[in-house]
This record gives structure tokens, sequence and C-alpha cells, in this order.
């Protein structure tokens, strides 16, 4: 059993791998994906501990599997119709387009025959669904614009699996022996479709409902599991891709009321065949055939990747989207993807491909697999803020408050200056805010704060008090900095973001400080007090002492640092009761300090 390439030494150093690597790449940055695809890298093509790629990746598509079947449960059939137009006019542009010109480059370099071209140039078009989703899941970004969007090609993408290897047996054999099988085989997928839809309607949950009255916890995720595996099967056995079918079954479970459960069931698998899959991926890389074809590699890559890059971003573009967004979809989306290999592979098997030229492009596409992530990254880097302009007209200006920034905190606290009859002149850039507050009478304007020629027509000459209540902490600090600077006997108040930022807005001689949360966490928990049955006295009285605490412990961390002061917090460390009681009463608990709290 722990035998030197036995199936259990296999599993620990794919798991080590898994652990060292994942923790590595995100500290630095760099995303786990990368970092399991590095660890499948070391373990297989360099230290040849496992030599068996292939049959690895054959279980670790299953994580491609189960997370289609994720995010299917998060899509309920309304939400899909609505994205039609980019699954159907996005998607099929991106692929059409990307694969006639990379079946162009293809005759050009005289890899392979017409045929065999067309065959890598709409393999290469495809992109990987499992990359791209990682990293969508990873930030976030799922649910935004963007990640709805490239899910949309995506989503087409798998669904052109089908007709490209029907067009790989009409290429191998010849159009009129195989159009009438062609059709017929189309006819069949759209029918297991249609059968699944049904089946996920009108059947699996009433399934739930019968196998949640046995109250059994395993029977549930075994349940699970048989319907994400048989749908996957179902759908491989008419030709279309396993994932596919388990994205079909997650759709008709998306509005069940098991769904929380089944996401909570299916998680822990999505995600370790996921990372094994990228593993999986690494370890199929071969190294003999980079190093042969090394100069040629080089230059296939970035034309893969930038081909992909450019056609995805220009349709974008003219369909609608910001310029970062489809910045962001043109760098998540440029690899070749899983599905390159399944359409590959049945080319070598049909005689229009050689062995050589799949290993070659195989190598291709897991290089852009690799670079994937970096580019996302980079995608980051290139985006822009961005922000409708106003013109900058500020007849009337000058008030006894210049308001710098007008999001929520700023509306409240002008409420209560116009209420007292003061004059309160607000600047914001955001072009929306200023549409809203002009609608409710607000005298604002459109300006950045940042620029003192923007103060002085503003009237902060005129302003008894200038409050500067920004969102981002940086702006909040240039401010504050630059009136200091140039006009130092402007009375400040600043709305502030944490203890952190009090003690170094303090150190800059701002006249009154307040953080946001201080005041809002104070009433809470006094008003939570007085509802367990506290007097209203009493609880003011704990709401006064705890004020003055903090007061007095910001003094001493201004004084000693962030970690002093720690013994003036109440605290009272609670203890889970043991499941047998003591014979003998325990003493009583001392209050322990607690570790500080520096982002309230």
């Amino acid at each position: 059993m722990m035998e030197s390439g036995s199936l259990f030494t296999q599993m620990l150093l794919l798991l080590a791998g898994a652990v060292i690597a994942a923790p590595i790449f995100r500290k630095l940055g760099l995303g786990t994906v990368l970092g399991y695809l590095a660890a499948g890298v070391v373990i297989g093509p360099i230290l040849q501990q496992i030599t068996e790629a292939e049959e690895v990746l054959h279980v670790a598509e299953f994580g491609i599997v189960f997370l289609l079947f994720v995010i299917g449960l998060e899509l309920k059939p309304s939400r899909l119709w609505q994205m039609r137009g980019d699954v159907f006019g996005l998607g099929t542009a991106q692929v059409v387009i990307s694969g006639a010109l990379l079946t162009g480059f293809t005759m050009l370099a005289s890899i392979a025959d017409w045929r065999g071209s067309v065959v890598i140039g709409f393999g290469l078009a495809l992109s990987s669904t499992a990359f791209a989703l990682q990293i969508l899941s990873d930030d976030g970004d799922l649910n935004s614009r963007y990640g709805q969007r490239s899910f949309s090609i995506l989503l087409f993408q798998d669904l052109a699996i089908v007709p490209l290897l029907a067009l790989v047996s009409i290429l191998a054999s010849g159009a009129g022996e195989t159009e009438a099988s062609a059709l017929t085989s189309v006819a069949i997928a759209i029918g297991a479709v249609g059968a699944m839809i049904l089946a996920g309607r009108y059947l699996l949950t009433p399934l739930f409902q019968v196998i949640g009255r046995t109250g059994a916890r395993e029977v549930m995720i075994a349940t699970a599991l048989l319907i994400v595996l048989g749908s996957a099967a179902a759908m491989h056995a008419v030709g279309l891709s396993m994932a596919m079918g388990a994205f079909l079954a997650g759709v008709m479970l998306a509005e069940s009321s098991y769904r929380h459960e089944l996401e909570a069931d299916i998680e822990p698998f999505r995600g370790l065949l996921l990372a094994l899959f990228f593993m999986a991926v690494g370890l199929s890389l071969e190294v003999a055939v980079l190093w042969e074809q090394l100069p040629f590699i080089l230059v296939a890559v970035p034309v893969v990747m930038v081909t992909k890059g450019v056609i995805t971003y220009a349709l974008c573009r003219v369909l609608g989207s910001p310029r970062n967004d489809a910045l962001r979809i043109a760098f998540l989306l440029p690899q070749g993807g899983e599905f390159g290999f399944v359409l590959f592979t049945t080319a070598v098997a049909v005689g229009l491909l050689s062995s050589e030229t799949a290993s070659l492009l195989i190598a291709i596409v897991t290089i852009s697999m690799a670079l994937t992530p970096l580019g996302a990254a980079l995608s980051r880097r290139m985006m822009t803020v961005e922000h409708e302009e106003l013109e900058e007209d500020y007849e009337g200006a000058g008030a006894d408050v210049l308001m710098i920034g007008f999001s929520r905190f700023g509306q409240i606290s002008a409420q209560i200056l116009l209420a007292g009859g003061r004059e309160v002149t607000v600047i914001d850039d955001s072009a929306d805010r200023i549409r809203q507050a002009a609608a409710f009478g607000f005298r604002i304007y459109y300006g950045d704060g940042t620029r003192k020629d923007v103060l002085l027509a503003s009237g902060i000459e005129k302003a008894k008090i200038v409050a500067v209540l920004t969102q981002k902490r940086e702006v909040t600090d240039r401010i504050v900095d630059l009136i200091r600077s140039e006009f130092p006997n402007v009375r400040l108040f600043v709305r502030s973001y944490d203890r952190i930022h009090t003690i170094s807005l303090r150190a800059r001689g701002v006249d009154y400080e307040l953080r946001e949360t201080l005041e809002s966490g104070l009433l809470f928990g006094r008003k939570s007090l007085e509802a367990l049955g506290m007097s209203t006295a009493e609880a003011m009285a704990i709401e006064d002492d705890i004020r003055k605490r903090d007061e007095e412990r910001l003094l001493i961390q201004a004084a000693d640092g962030l970690m002093a002061g720690r013994h003036m917090l109440h605290n009272r460390p609670v203890k889970p009761e043991p499941l047998i009681k003591p014979k003998h009463a325990p003493a009583s608990d001392q209050d322990a300090p607690a570790a500080d709290e520096t982002a309230s």
C-alpha cells in the first residue's frame, strides 16, 4: 500500500502539494489556481513522482462537473433566460470569429492540412471553464456584471463542444457520409436536454422530499452525488459534456428549498476535485515536447492569447460592456480550455491530427492556462477609475460649513446642520450622488476636494468649519494634508474609519474626528441592554463609561502604540460547557484581555 507509485502514495503527494502550494501562492497574490498548477509540475514533470497524468485528469475532471452544478444552483431559470442574449450572441460571435482567425494562423504555420487546421482553430477558441470560474470565485466576482458576461461566453463554449465533435466526424469521413448521423446526434442531444429539464422540474424535488423525511444526513449527501454524477453521465451518453448535464441539474434545483443544503453537501467535493484538476493539468505538461518545440511555443502561446483577448475585448465593447469590464473579460478568457483536450484527442483518434501535433497543442493550452491568473491580476492594474464628470460651477458657493463628500454619513450630518439654521456647501466627485442630492434640495457642487482651486472656488476661505467626509481613507488624508498646508486656520472636522485612522488624524492636528461606527455601536448596545430589562439611566451610564474608556485608550495608544491600553477593555471570555457537569464548582473566571479591536 505504501510502495512508491501506489495509489495511496500518489494521493499523499497530491494532497501535500495542494496544502503547501496553495497558501504560498495565495500569500504571493498569485492565486490558488497557479499554486495547484505549480505543484502538479513539480510532482510530475520535474520530480517524476506521478507519471500517469492522464488517469488523474480523468478523475479530476469531475471537479468541473461539481463546479458547474454549484454554479447552476445559483442561477434560477428566469435569470438564465435573461442571459440568453450574451450566451447565444456574444458567445457565438466569440467562438466563430476566434476559431476562424486561429484556423487561418494554423494554416499559415503549416501545422496540419485545412481539415486539421479547422479542428485546431476552433479547439483553441474554447476557454477553460474551470480556470475562469475559479478565478471569479476567488475574487468574489461571479455575480458581477463582467462575471456574468464571462460565464455566458463559457456556457456557450460548453454547448459548442457538441457541434464541434460532430464537425470532427464530418471532416474525418466526408460530409456526405455523416451528415445524417450528425443531425441525428444533435437531435438526440436536444431531446436529452429536454428530458433533463422535465426530470429536474417534476422528479428531483419530490425525490429530495422523500429522502429528507428519513433524516439521514449521509443519504442526503449520497443523493446529491447521485444527482450530479447521474445527470453528468446521462449527458455524456448522448455526446454532451458531463459538465453541461450537471449544470442543467443545478439550474433545475435552483428554486428548490433544498438548494442551500445541496450546495453545502457538494462544496467539499467540488473544491478538492477542482484542485486535483489543476494539479493534473500540471502533471500532464510534457517537458520534452516543450523543450523540442520551445521557439514555436514561445510564439504560439502569445498569438493565441492575444488573438482571443483582442476579439473578446472588441466584442464586449461593441455589445455594451464598459471598458473595465471588457478588459477583465479579455484577460480572463484568452487561454485554451479543457474541452480542447477532448477535441484534439478525438481528432487524433480519427486521423485528422498526429499524436505529436496533439501533444504540442496540449502544451500550448496548458501554458496559456498557467498564464491566466497572471493576466487576471494584470487586468486589475490596467483598470481605470471610471466616473462621470460634470461641469464645475460654483456660483453661490460659500457657507458656514464646507462639506467634502456626501455619502450616507454626510447626508445625515447635513440634515442636522440645516435643521440648526446653518448654510452648508457640499462638494462631491460622484455625478450620481450629485443628482440624487439635488433632487432633495441640497446645495451640492461637482468637484474634487484634493484640488486647491476647487476648495477656493467652493468657498473654503469663508467657511467656519470644513467637514471632510469622504469614503476612502487615502483621499481623506490627502485632503486633510492639503488643507493643513494651504489653509492652516481652517477648523477641520473629519470622518474617521478606525482607531488607527483616528490616531493618525489627531497627529495631523484636526479639530474633531469621529469614527463612523463608534456612536452607532454605542447606541445599539445601550438599546440592547434596555431591551433586556436594564433601566435607561443605568444603560446610559454604561454607555458613557465605554465612551470614556475608549477615549482614554486612544490617548494611551497614541503615546505607547496600538497594543497598549488593552486592560481597559470589558471582556468576559466565553468557555464551552463540558458534556459532563463537574462534581466541584469551578473557580470564578478571571477577566482576560482580548485582542485589540483595531477595526472599530
